[in-house]
Order: C-alpha cells, then sequence, then structure tokens
C-alpha cells in the first residue's frame, strides 16, 4: 500500500508521514492499492503480443519463400493437374486434396531450397509451408502422368509431415495400386532412381535375396 498526496500527487512510501515533495500532511491521502488481477492481465497482454509478433515473422518467412521463386507456367500447371487427378483416380483421395487445395508450385529453388545440395532430384517441399519445388526434369524428361503422380505422391507425404523413409515407403508399396509397375516402366530413369534412393531410406524393404535387387515388395 502506497501513500499518494493529495495535494500533489507523489505517490510516498507507506511509512511516510509527510509529502516528500510539498510537505503535506498524508494522513488524509488515499492509499493507492494494487488493481486486482493487474498483474495476471499484464502477462496475457504479453502473451497475445508476442503471438501477434511470431505470427508476422512466420508470414513473413512464408512470402520469402513464394517471392524468392518463380511460379510454373500454365502449361505445367496443366501437367500438374492431370498427374493430381491420376492420384484421385486411383484412390489418392487426400493426397490429392493436399496437393490440389493446398499446396503453392514454384519453378526454381527459392532462397531456402538453393543452400541445400540436391541428387537426381525432381521435386523438393518447404514444409509446413505446403509449398512444392518442382525441377524441369518433373515436366522434361522421359516422363509420363503415372511417374508425375508417383513423384507428387512422395511429396504429398512430405507435405502432411512425413520424413523420407516414410515417404519412400509408402510410394513404393502403393506403386502397384497406383499402376506404376515394373513391367512397364522397369526401365526408365524414373524408376531406378526411385528405386536406388527407396533402398538407401528404407533398407528393411530389400532383404529377400531371392528377388530381384531383394526388394521383398516383389
Amino acid at each position: 500500500m502506497n501513500k499518494k498526496c493529495a495535494t500533489c500527487g507523489l505517490v510516498n512510501f507507506p511509512t511516510a508521514v509527510k509529502c516528500s515533495r510539498c510537505e503535506a500532511e498524508l494522513m488524509i491521502s488515499g492509499d493507492i492499492a494494487p488493481t486486482p488481477g493487474g498483474r495476471r492481465g499484464g502477462f496475457l497482454v504479453r502473451a497475445v503480443v508476442c503471438l501477434c509478433v511470431a505470427l508476422v515473422a512466420l508470414f513473413g518467412f512464408y512470402l520469402s519463400l513464394i517471392a524468392t521463386a518463380k511460379p510454373i507456367s500454365v502449361e505445367e500447371k496443366v501437367l500438374v493437374r492431370t498427374a493430381t487427378r491420376v492420384l484421385r483416380e486411383k484412390g489418392f483421395l487426400s493426397e490429392a486434396r493436399l496437393l490440389g487445395n493446398f499446396t503453392v508450385f514454384r519453378g526454381n529453388d527459392n532462397w531456402l531450397n538453393a543452400s541445400v545440395a540436391k541428387e537426381n532430384a525432381y521435386a523438393a517441399t518447404n514444409f509446413p509451408f505446403e509449398r512444392v519445388t518442382l525441377y524441369p526434369d518433373f515436366f522434361s524428361y522421359r516422363i509420363d502422368d503415372i511417374e508425375r503422380a508417383a513423384i507428387l505422391l512422395h511429396e504429398a507425404k512430405h507435405l502432411a509431415g512425413q520424413n523420407e523413409h516414410d515417404a519412400y515407403e509408402y510410394v513404393w508399396k502403393n506403386r502397384d495400386r497406383l499402376g506404376w509397375i515394373r513391367a512397364r516402366y522397369g526401365t526408365s530413369p524414373v524408376w531406378q532412381n526411385v528405386r536406388r534412393q527407396t533402398k538407401e531410406n528404407v533398407p528393411e524393404l530389400f532383404t529377400c535375396e531371392a528377388n530381384d535387387l531383394g526388394d521383398c515388395t516383389e
């Protein structure tokens, strides 16, 4: 409880008898009590301010990922929609919905992706910003709608928060359902690259010595 001088308004120590500024008697001055819940209210205000600052920073980071990479062309958008439709028709509904409704596609690396080395990459995903980079080979390197759908299926798993192990495992186990079969695609560069990368990331699928390359899913 602090004593406030009724004459000059100065807040004095609780033990003061006279105002240290004007020396008026403090006997008749009012006491200042802390406002009930004031400390809690101040904490909530600071928490809301911090949350707003964090959201603004996050939104700015997202915009930087979009602004530092070029959009895909109209023709490329058609190929993406076609591959997404293939996924929908094959029953990969949640993945197709994620790719079709919530994903921003770009045609080259943003500043973040450019700092990461890539090998035989057809696409890259920035999670949780739902942004996918599609590299030139995705559109032009001896690849059809089924193989584009397989690549997008892999990226959709990243968009959902899954790591490389789980994404490669899911696509490889579901390749027959997608129609991406060895009889038709076994000699394609995409098939061979993805099989090699799947073996590197999911080695437990390649322990059956009787099958080709030890592939237990054959």
